[in-house]
């Protein structure tokens, strides 16, 4: 009898230790899991400050407590990239991610950010706002009448109103993220600017699209300084959608290391023309992009193109868009006419690839004056890929801000 009361006892007394030990247990997991108590602007002082919103593309501090050891960080639903180096016990940097679909959120995702570790997550009730609209890219600014054009940028949603070029562009499919609208262009009119009217501001370009005129240094037709190099068409069969005479580079599969631009095809060197205005030279170097028109009907890898001013190769740029990151590389073709933009801050040394020019003066002169130069090489120590043929058209130095 007193073994059988005696049993009863050790398995109660079993029982309630076990008990208090789970209750510990997932007190202590409790206490750990990650709490946010408020949002800092990630700036150095007196800037960092307690927020009471953010938008995409904006660094920020989430202070709090548990919060090292992060595994993943999401605002409105959307990851955050990560790195454990800027993480502590009360505090971590992240940037919001650039894209997030405002249009296509859940309700119940809305404004949340969502912080998880090992230890436990936790979601934190915040005001995500979506910014103004960007504009990155245009892919023909002058495209002809039912080409397809398409505008790529951020928070390109809610919107209410688009025109091109003064033109009202009612018939356009926008991307849900909010990084593309495209559209059939109608007839227009005149040049101007694209603008973008959303429910969280405005955009505009600081340049013109369907300009002919301004800042064309060459077009092959109207304002003609090409001087030489490679052959000149307005052969619509061989580049459809061109607008009057265009000059063609082209180019076989080139040995490793061949840079002989003055060969056959190889390259386009205008007279001496205003690339800016003198009085424009003191502004910075990203205020002004070199631009053209391109249309490569076959797949291209390998042959760089290269800008050059006045014959002098201090500095260059490079148009390598079958390059990627990581050293990968695909194919380039253009499916018609397309804009390519490099803005002059982007000139380097070293073929290219070193310091950033400093300034315009450094780059154009003290006069802003001097030939155009387009030419072809093959930078690798390796035989390109494939050779190279496209047209180009309506060389331009636009100001972009």
């Amino acid at each position: 009898m007193n073994k059988v009361i005696f049993n009863q006892i050790y398995w109660i007394a079993l029982t309630a230790v076990f008990a208090l030990m789970q209750s510990a247990c997932k007190k202590e997991v409790t206490e750990r899991a990650p709490v946010i108590t408020n949002v800092r602007n990630y700036a150095a002082s007196p800037a960092d400050t307690l927020v009471n919103s953010i938008t995409t593309g904006q660094w920020v501090v989430l202070i709090g407590h548990n919060l090292k050891d992060a595994v993943q960080v999401s605002f409105n639903g959307v990851s955050a990239s990560i790195k454990s180096v800027m993480f502590s016990d009360t505090s971590a940097v992240v940037l919001v991610p650039d894209v997030i679909p405002f249009p296509s959120v859940p309700a119940e995702m809305l404004n949340t950010i969502r912080y998880v570790t090992k230890q436990g997550t936790t979601t934190f009730t915040f005001n995500i706002v979506a910014p103004s609209p960007t504009i990155s890219s245009i892919s023909n600014e002058n495209a002809n009448e039912g080409d397809s054009v398409y505008i790529h940028g951020l928070n390109l949603f809610f919107i209410n109103e688009l025109t091109f070029a003064g033109t009202t562009i009612t018939d356009y499919t926008a991307a849900t993220d909010g990084t593309a609208i495209g559209f059939v262009l109608p007839a227009l009119t005149q040049s101007g600017p694209v603008v973008i009217d959303t429910k969280s501001g405005i955009v505009s370009t600081a340049f013109n699209v369907n300009d002919p005129t301004t800042g064309v240094l060459c077009d092959f037709d109207n304002i003609n300084t090409f001087s030489w190099g490679t052959n000149t068409d307005n052969s619509s069969v061989n580049f459809p959608g061109n607008k009057g005479y265009y000059a063609v580079l082209s180019n076989d599969i080139l040995p490793g290391g061949d840079g002989n631009w003055w060969n056959s095809q190889r390259s386009i060197n205008t007279n001496d023309v205003q690339w800016i205005p003198v009085d424009s030279l003191s502004l910075s170097t990203d205020q002004y992009a070199f631009k053209f028109e391109i249309n490569v009907p076959d797949a291209w890898s390998g042959t760089s193109i290269y800008v050059a001013k006045g014959y002098s190769f201090d500095y260059i740029a490079r148009y390598e868009p079958w390059q990627g990151d990581n050293a990968t590389i695909t194919p380039f073709t253009t499916k018609g006419w397309h804009t390519v933009t490099i803005p002059l801050s982007t000139f380097r040394d070293n073929d290219g690839k070193g310091t950033a020019v400093a300034n315009l003066t450094t780059l154009l002169g003290s006069s802003g004056n001097g030939s155009v130069n387009i030419q072809t090489k093959n930078f690798s120590a390796s035989a390109s890929a494939s050779g190279l043929r496209a047209a180009i058209d309506n060389i331009r130095v636009v100001k972009i801000k």
